[in-house]
């Protein structure tokens, strides 16, 4: 069983704003495959389960806000006996230009607190990780800019990523995350 986890926060007020990147890309993700399972509210998350490529598979959003995010992913981890090698976690990254993502099997959360907060509750930083440039401005807080919103021309040139990034998520279902490293990552633009 894989379990994809979509990194954001809850509520209107933070759709569509750079932190939310791993939630939108789950939706759009699961539009790809016209997967209209419910969302299940439980596990201080919401999540669906799915079967996909022959693999069962759970998406999941925190709803924790993201500082927390480690603690939905925990309770599902524990619940369903997901092995670590089997977790990837999607999670905007400031230091990727947006248009531009990388594949990582394991690492520091540069930063992220997300995923520093993931680290902290499955005591390993050894989970995989599809992280997905937002690009960043050294004039604005950090806090103001992952919460802001994105350009119209940073909207455009996301939707076209996220549709770049719908077979390389259907790739990791069957390819080595090392060959899937290899065959996707880039250099940023």
């Amino acid at each position: 069983m894989k379990l994809i986890v979509g990194l954001g926060n809850p509520g209107k007020e933070y759709e569509n704003t750079r932190h939310n990147v791993g939630f939108s890309f789950l939706d759009t993700y699961l539009d790809f495959h016209h997967i209209d399972e419910k969302w299940i509210s439980k596990f201080d998350g919401k999540y669906l389960q799915t079967s996909l490529f022959g693999e069962k598979v759970i998406f999941l959003k925190p709803q924790t806000f993201m500082n927390l995010s480690g603690q939905s992913v925990q309770k599902i981890v524990d619940y369903f006996d997901i092995d670590i090698s089997d977790i990837l976690v999607i999670s905007d990254d400031l230091d990727l230009l947006v248009g531009n993502f990388k594949l990582k099997s394991s690492g520091s959360c540069g930063g992220h607190n997300g995923l520093r907060d993931i680290e902290n509750k499955l005591g390993t930083t050894d989970y995989k990780r599809l992280k997905i440039g937002i690009s960043n401005n050294k004039d604005l807080d950090t806090k103001d800019y992952v919460l802001g919103h994105f350009s119209k021309e940073e909207k455009n040139t996301l939707k076209q990523v996220f549709q770049d990034l719908c077979p390389v998520l259907d790739d990791y279902f069957s390819i080595e995350f090392g060959d899937l490293m290899s065959k996707y990552n880039r250099k940023n633009k």
